[in-house]
């Protein structure tokens, strides 16, 4: 019979210790414990850093928002616009660039691609809130608010934003779902406590 040289000897002898021995089950589950520790440290850190960066990016989204808006209301003389789906992208209801689709910010913010006038980018959700939803130069929007609220509160942001045409971003740290008014952020956020300016 012909055996590996490392066998061949202990095969004549009767004898194993000499095999090359594998993990025990004591090493296996101290490895487990170890990838386990560093797990349990790494994962919290690592959901809160996804979370400053959605809420960072709200803020920004904020911002385009605002720059967006004021783009619009020079533009096309009727105020801001009346909805988010307005300063977006042409669409099937809507085919050429004009005020009922400015193309100024991307299909997610604006609420068009997937429909909704409640648009959710990056974790957090947009509420877009104005006098008249349908401007024109006899009626335009003076004033609007844009609330950005964690679409998972406590997975995907905890803080709430506020934006207005004060061009202003408000944060409330406590985690409720504010809202905001045609007029501007301060009438329903009212600084000091968990709320404060940007």
């Amino acid at each position: 019979m012909n055996y590996p040289s490392y066998l061949s000897r202990n095969a004549r002898s009767g004898s194993l210790s000499s095999l090359p021995r594998g993990f025990s089950l004591i090493e296996l589950l101290i490895v487990v414990a170890i990838i386990l520790i560093i797990a349990a440290i790494a994962i919290p850190n690592l959901l809160r850093s996804r979370m400053a960066a959605n809420e960072a990016s709200a803020v920004a989204a904020l911002k385009v928002i605002g720059v967006s808006n004021a783009t619009y209301s020079a533009f096309y003389g009727q105020g801001y616009a009346g909805t988010l789906a307005q300063l977006g992208p042409t669409s099937g209801g809507c085919a050429i660039v004009g005020s009922a689709c400015a193309d100024l910010i991307d299909s997610v913010l604006s609420g068009v691609e997937p429909p909704t006038a409640t648009p959710v980018k990056s974790g957090y959700r947009f509420t877009y809130t104005t006098q008249t939803a349908a401007p024109d130069p006899t009626s335009p929007n003076f004033s609007y608010t844009v609330v950005a609220t964690p679409a998972n509160p406590g997975s995907s942001g905890q803080s709430t934003f506020c934006f207005d045409n004060l061009v202003a971003v408000y944060k409330d740290t406590s985690g409720a779902e504010t809202t905001g008014t045609d007029v501007n952020c301060l009438d329903t956020w009212v600084i000091g406590g968990s709320i404060s300016p940007l």
